[in-house]
């Protein structure tokens, strides 16, 4: 890239991300907004701490994740930390929405969250900014109500297409989308994204040296030294007696009022099967494709035959399945109140070799109260079978 085209990206990040910062160690690629006092606090006064790390393969994975609990550790060393790691590869900003209250605040409040989306956002889940801003502000208010003092810090790691995206000039949607509720809620954000176009820009760095989606340790250090810059500038100074005394402010309104703020599971043993169904361990060994070992001892409502059906009574504004959508994935025909069925295909691009994790909505907008979903499988299929294997459902 040319100096004046680099001069032209740091611009913009600056006008984007603010430029208070731009004198410090990466800039305004860290941003400090709002507070992290209220962990702290805990952390110094009680000497426990709860950390969590929600996202896809890049926090699931051995790499950021673990050098932070490491930082944490070194700049607590008389805490007893518990780490909880709740990545799991594949997933978005929605089935993180729906996830939150079991695998994050399961066992109890979370202190610090770190919350990472923007790569399967944009290629796995292919979101529009409104789906991007409908599961990331879900994540955050619904974290905020299940603990209104938890510190939320949202980090934007990279791909090659965002990466072309920045060295243009302009900003991702998906970063535009989750910086839009960092905004809102007053999270800070570290943007690892901008600083790898930024050191790549410069000739400090190169794609294979930041080890590509999944990032090297290399590229695992920058994210990790940035969000301990963020610690720096946020802790410094000594903790203040009353810093976890009032939770974090919450907008009155939510930028989207359909976002999925009241996220939960339902588990599919609350359906109610008309025929064609069964709950249980799917035969994996008989099933072509790849399987993660997480899922394969899950009970699943399953089916395999076209015009399978069940119901489910659910509350809420939306309702949708976790599924594992393989090499023979269908669709599903779903149907609201008594409404037309609406055909929502399984199947994924990934689905071909692996049974993919994904949670696909069968029906949103709608008025908040009581509902009954008639599901059934559909004739309709994009490949060579019709199945259906929920994990979970899910509803707002």
């Amino acid at each position: 890239m040319s100096v004046s085209k680099c001069l032209a990206l740091m611009s913009v990040l600056a006008v984007s991300f603010g430029a208070c910062a731009a004198d410090l160690p990466y800039g305004e690629r860290v941003m400090a907004r709002g507070d992290l006092r209220r962990s702290r606090a805990t952390f110094e006064n009680e000497k426990v701490g709860r950390v969590a790390f929600l996202g896809g393969s890049i926090t699931e994975m051995d790499g950021y994740r673990p050098m932070v609990s490491k930082i944490l550790e070194r700049r607590f060393p008389q805490i007893k930390f518990h780490f909880i790691n709740a990545g799991i590869g594949s997933t978005c900003s929605t089935t993180g929405a729906f996830r939150l209250a079991s695998d994050v605040f399961n066992d109890g409040a979370v202190d610090l969250l770190f919350v990472e989306f923007a790569v399967n956002d944009d290629q796995d889940a292919a979101h529009t900014h409104a789906e991007c801003v409908r599961g990331m502000e879900g994540i955050v208010r619904h974290a905020r109500q299940l603990n209104p003092n938890v510190d939320v810090v949202i980090i934007y790691f990279v791909n090659e297409g965002m990466l072309q995206t920045l060295q243009s000039g302009k900003t991702p949607l998906t970063v535009s989308a989750h910086e839009e509720v960092a905004k809102a809620y007053d999270v800070p954000s570290v943007h690892l994204a901008a600083e790898v176009a930024r050191e790549i820009s410069a000739g400090e760095l190169t794609w294979k040296d930041y080890g590509g989606v999944h990032p090297a340790p290399r590229g695992n250090r920058i994210a990790a030294d940035m969000i301990d810059e963020l610690f720096s500038r946020m802790w410094a100074g000594p903790v203040k007696a009353d810093a976890p005394a009032s939770p974090h402010p919450m907008p009155e309104n939510m930028l989207d009022p359909m976002s999925y703020a009241a996220g939960r599971f339902i588990d599919p043993a609350q359906a109610t099967v008309v025929n064609g169904w069964t709950l249980a361990v799917p035969d994996w060994k008989s099933l072509p494709g790849s399987k993660r070992s997480r899922f394969t001892s899950i009970p699943m409502l399953c089916a395999t035959e076209p015009g399978a059906e069940c119901t489910l009574a659910f509350t809420g504004t939306a309702v949708g399945a976790y599924v594992l959508a393989g090499p023979d994935a269908g669709a599903l025909e779903a149907s609201v109140d008594g409404g037309a069925f609406q055909n929502v295909n399984l199947y994924h691009r990934f689905s071909k070799g692996l049974h993919y994790p994904r949670t696909v909505m069968l029906a949103t907008d709608l008025k908040p109260g009581d509902h009954a979903l008639r599901l059934r499988v559909s004739d309709q299929t994009k490949s060579a079978g019709h199945a259906a294997r929920i994990m979970q459902f899910v509803a707002n």
